[in-house]
């Protein structure tokens, strides 16, 4: 009956819970105020006057208005923490000067040491029942089958056991920490152990989660625990903040993996506020293919940085929508809100590009609508062209034409010496810039140049999630195959700002840190998931990795460089390389014959054209488009059948 009645009274709606808590502690503060005085006098029977019930009445005020305005009936219940108490005692005290200075306003008599009583009654009365009813509601609320080892033993991570506790799903069986003072005490009735002892607990407790509640590290010191915790084979998940929890912003089962972003990303440098803002805000900004993954997220910063207007340039209809709700879900409630503009269109229309321009008269441009995949590409290299080369020289073009102040291109490491059609384009692209660049007083064109986007479309890193979540095997393409991975929020920051520090003709090139080898980040994916590796050393393992040899185009390494010449920049990240120009009559005359090409479909023609051009193509493979081979092979079958036919009639 008793426990029916707390879990009622946990399932009442908030504001419930709170009138209630506000009425018990009025009826304490009566209750504690009658109580400290019969203590002093020594006797029940108290003559209580006006002066001393007037003294009463403001002390109760005064006592409730504080503890709503420290916050404390905010505070959920079975949440308790120190901080609760310290609350509850701060707001005592406060109560009781109040008594003793209206006491002396309404010349009521009471005597020097009441105050000092009620103090001490008032904690018994307000302090002990919320203390005791934490202790009953966990008692009461059943334990969860997920055995989970916290580590860290600080604040959070005592916050976090306590709140386990009553989620119903998981029981925290013990800490671990590096603190070496903390080694052997108690915790929130839970043993505090070094972590060498984690394997040993893991096979006492049946535990398959360690849950991180670290604080406040360094990124360099997570990393060490999160590498240290992969060969152990549980699952490591980490939380959100408890003060989320506490305020019901985040539910305790919103644990999260340990994201590979979190062993691949940098400690993060702070954007320049100055570079961020000097093209964006109060500016009519354009983002081309605004629907996709880098699209998408220079609309995240941008939104926030106050913009006048954004123009969502995409082809895709759903993306479109997507990244318009998503925005305005972003800005809801902003006074005022960024105006949106979407629009559908492809970057291979010339007079739309130019009537947006316009009509909009935009300020920058953010080039990011390519085809970007290297196998599809590679199998449909007129459209590759089309898009990555026509469709940025249809853009830049147009921003020339309605002198609109910065343009910028998306650029990709892949245009380095490319190996494959869609870097070959991008550099073919770099170069047309580079020639308006030279003959434009007006638009500052520039590029930006960065290796693969962490959980783009189409990474290796959602590939890898789904193929580990569904049990296997993992494919890589070879074991020493090696990229550079940026997370996609600071690859959007840097190209905002390489805009802001653009002169004309610039090629940027990102700092992505070291290259990750996709093998190693095949392996940890799978080890931070709680997999075993399957190979010749661990038969019975849990996933094998399997090889699955180079794509089409597809090369051991990226470069992010051409040249040799690389000047350093205002902002730490971001450098200059000094590229080779095409002459401008060459540059047209290529222009000329590829756009013929394309539009006559002549793959094998287009394909040569581009392999003798200035973008330094050296294909690792013969062409692969699936138009160009099927016609190969139908013309080859009507050779065989005519040659037999031919035949047929000889005899």
């Amino acid at each position: 009956m008793k426990t029916s009645l707390i879990l009622k009274f946990l399932s009442a709606p908030r504001p419930v819970k709170r009138l209630i808590s506000i009425g018990y502690d009025a009826l304490a503060i009566v209750g504690s105020f009658y109580l400290a005085y019969a203590l002093r006098l020594g006797t029940m029977g108290i003559n209580i006057d006006r002066p001393l019930l007037m003294c009463l009445a403001f002390t109760l005020v005064i006592s409730i208005f504080t503890f709503i305005r420290m916050g404390l009936y905010r505070a959920i219940l079975r949440y308790m923490t120190q901080h609760a108490m310290i609350t509850i005692f701060t707001g005592i005290l406060i109560s009781s000067l109040a008594m003793t200075l209206s006491a002396f306003f309404f010349q009521a008599f009471l005597p020097r040491s009441v105050p000092i009583i009620y103090v001490f009654t008032t904690l018994i009365l307000i302090g002990l029942p919320r203390l005791i009813f934490r202790n009953v509601v966990r008692m009461v609320t059943p334990r969860g089958n997920v055995n989970v080892v916290i580590y860290g033993a600080g604040e959070t991570g005592n916050n976090l056991a306590n709140q386990l506790r009553l989620s119903g799903e998981f029981n925290p069986v013990a800490f671990v920490d590096d603190e070496k003072r903390l080694h052997g005490s108690v915790l929130s009735g839970l043993s505090v152990y070094h972590p060498h002892k984690l394997a040993a607990l893991i096979e006492q407790h049946s535990v398959t989660r360690i849950l991180l509640a670290l604080g406040n590290i360094s990124r360099q010191e997570r990393v060490r625990i999160i590498r240290y915790l992969e060969p152990l084979l549980v699952q490591v998940q980490t939380i959100p903040p408890v003060t989320d929890i506490v305020k019901g912003t985040a539910r305790v089962d919103e644990l999260r993996n340990i994201q590979i972003e979190d062993l691949l990303g940098r400690d993060p440098v702070e954007p320049d506020a100055l570079l961020m803002s000097k093209n964006t805000t109060g500016k009519i900004v354009m983002v081309t293919g605004a629907g996709g993954s880098i699209g998408a997220e220079l609309c995240r910063q941008l939104i926030q940085l106050q913009p006048q207007k954004i123009i969502l340039f995409e082809q895709n209809e759903y993306n479109l929508y997507r990244i318009e709700k998503e925005l305005n879900t972003l800005q809801a409630g902003s006074i005022p809100p960024v105006e949106l503009v979407s629009l559908l269109g492809s970057v291979q229309n010339f007079p739309l590009l130019d009537l947006v321009m316009r009509q909009f008269e935009v300020h920058c441009v953010y080039h990011a609508a390519a085809y970007k995949h290297v196998p599809m590409v590679e199998q449909n290299i007129i459209e590759g062209v089309k898009n990555n080369l026509f469709g940025t020289k249809n853009a830049a073009e147009a921003a020339l034409r309605n002198n609109v102040k910065n343009f910028v291109l998306i650029s990709t490491d892949k245009a380095v010496r490319p190996t494959n059609i869609m870097g070959a384009s991008k550099r073919l692209a770099e170069l047309v810039l580079q020639d308006l660049a030279s003959r434009s007083s007006k638009t500052i064109f520039s590029m930006v140049r960065f290796g693969n986007v962490l959980d783009s479309s189409g990474s290796v890193v959602p590939r890898f999630r789904e193929q580990i979540n569904n049990g296997g095997p993992i494919t890589v393409t070879h074991k020493d195959i090696v990229r550079y991975f940026m997370t996609i929020s600071e690859a959007a920051q840097l190209v905002i700002q390489s805009a802001s520090i653009a002169q004309g003709g610039d090629v940027f090139v990102l700092d992505m840190g070291e290259p990750v080898r996709i093998l190693d980040l095949a392996r940890e994916m799978a080890l931070l998931s709680g997999y075993s590796i399957k190979d010749d050393n661990n038969p019975n393992g849990d996933i094998e990795i399997q090889f699955t040899g180079l794509r089409a185009g597809e090369k051991l390494y990226e470069e992010l460089l051409c040249g040799e010449n690389c000047e350093g920049t205002v902002h730490p990240r971001i450098m200059r390389a000094k590229e080779k120009k095409m002459a401008p009559a060459e540059l047209e005359k290529l222009l000329i014959q590829a756009k013929g090409f394309c539009e006559t479909y002549r793959y094998q023609e287009l394909f040569s054209l581009i392999v003798d051009s200035d973008a330094d193509f050296d294909p690792l493979y013969e062409i692969s488009d699936l138009m160009h081979k099927t016609r190969k092979e139908n013309a080859k079958l009507l050779l065989i059948a005519g040659l037999a036919e031919k035949k047929a009639m000889l005899e």
